[in-house]
């Protein structure tokens, strides 16, 4: 007779025992999914703290210069 499942809010130790043993898959992509929004509130702050600063954006488009263009002379089409 195996015992039913634990309910997370009654006894929230009991059901973190309950899937580490029946459900290890679930309880580290949880664990794991935690530390990655932990991460986003914390590191950025640290980072900037420690003299961290980020690069310049790529350019997406070609610079077009300023003023008048040459008109190009020779082998016309």
């Amino acid at each position: 007779m195996s015992n039913p499942t634990p309910a997370f809010w009654s006894g929230p130790l009991r059901y973190i025992r309950w899937s580490a043993r029946e459900r290890p898959a679930y309880l580290w992509s949880v664990f794991i999914g935690g530390a990655g929004l932990a991460m986003l509130a914390t590191v950025p702050p640290i980072q900037k703290r420690l003299g961290y600063e980020r690069a310049k954006p790529i350019p997406m488009t070609y610079p077009i210069p300023a003023g008048p263009r040459k008109q190009l002379s020779g082998y016309d089409d």
